[in-house]
This record gives structure tokens, C-alpha cells and sequence, in this order.
């Protein structure tokens, strides 16, 4: 990958028998379709991500597990995007990103263009906040969508 991709590879290594490979986001959708045309990752097992609210420029990794059935093998792509930028959807390489991509969408508010339909999947669609970012309290939950759709107040 790194004769292919140059230094929009930043890291590659191996730990513990994982491979990890770290890539700068303008090409993660080039790199992730070379991994299931042309290196035979099959799966995408997961999509997620990690917030770093206290990093400067880019406070979030998005991490892709990758499976190749005919190797038994995974890789681990990460990439690091800014608060409010997008990323390339990975639907048209492996369709199990649809949901992923709506949870990650949901839980920490990264978009992914092109993605067939970008909505909340486990919180209601009126739902304020994300709450796997570091600034959305341990205790805190949208009290007003509480009161008004469930009719009590907060337990807390």
C-alpha cells in the first residue's frame, strides 16, 4: 500500500498479530476499495470511532475492521477528521457499513457523504447531542425530549 499510497499512509504496523494501518482521510475510500478488490478483505466487521476533544484539528480517529474469509485474517484502517468534516461512505464497497455509518452518525455526529440514508439509528431523530463525544455528560440526557415525549421529568 505504501508504493501505491505514498505518505497519505502514516503508519503500518503489526501488534500483537493485528495489523494496523493508519492513512490521511483524503484517501480512505481509495485504500478501503484496494482492500476488497485488490487484497481480498471481504467483511467490513466494524466501523466506530474515538473522540478526542483536547487534540487540535483532527478530534476524531474512525476506525474500520476489515475481514478477509480466504486469509482469516483483519486489518485495522484508521483515519482522523475534524469536528464537522465528512468522510467518503464505504456502503458501495461493503453494504454493513450502512448501519454502522448511521451509528457512528448518530453517536458521535460524523457524517459520511453519499451515504443512502443518513439518519439517527438507536435515538430518536429529534435527539439533541451525541453522546459518545467527551463533552456530553455521564448523566446527561435531553430532558426536554423526555418530558415531552415520555411525559415525566428526568430521573436524575
Amino acid at each position: 500500500m505504501k508504493k501505491v499510497y505514498g505518505s497519505g499512509i502514516r503508519e503500518a504496523c503489526t501488534y500483537l498479530g493485528q495489523n494496523y494501518l493508519t492513512v490521511d482521510s483524503s484517501i480512505v475510500d481509495d485504500v478501503l476499495q484496494a482492500y476488497r478488490d485488490d487484497e481480498g478483505f471481504d467483511y467490513l466487521v466494524d466501523l466506530t470511532a474515538v473522540h478526542y476533544s483536547k487534540r487540535e484539528g483532527t478530534q476524531f480517529d474512525v476506525v474500520y475492521i476489515l475481514y478477509s474469509f480466504a486469509k482469516n485474517t483483519r486489518v485495522r484502517l484508521k483515519t482522523q477528521i475534524a469536528d464537522g468534516a465528512a468522510l467518503p461512505t464505504a456502503v458501495k464497497i461493503w453494504p454493513t457499513a450502512n448501519w454502522l455509518e448511521r451509528e457512528v452518525f448518530d453517536m458521535f455526529g460524523i457524517r459520511f457523504e453519499g451515504h443512502p440514508d443518513m439518519k439517527r439509528i438507536l435515538l430518536p431523530d429529534d435527539w439533541k447531542g451525541h453522546p459518545l463525544r467527551k463533552e456530553y455528560g455521564i448523566l446527561q440526557q435531553d430532558t426536554e425530549w423526555v418530558h415531552i415525549n415520555l411525559g415525566i421529568e428526568s430521573a436524575q
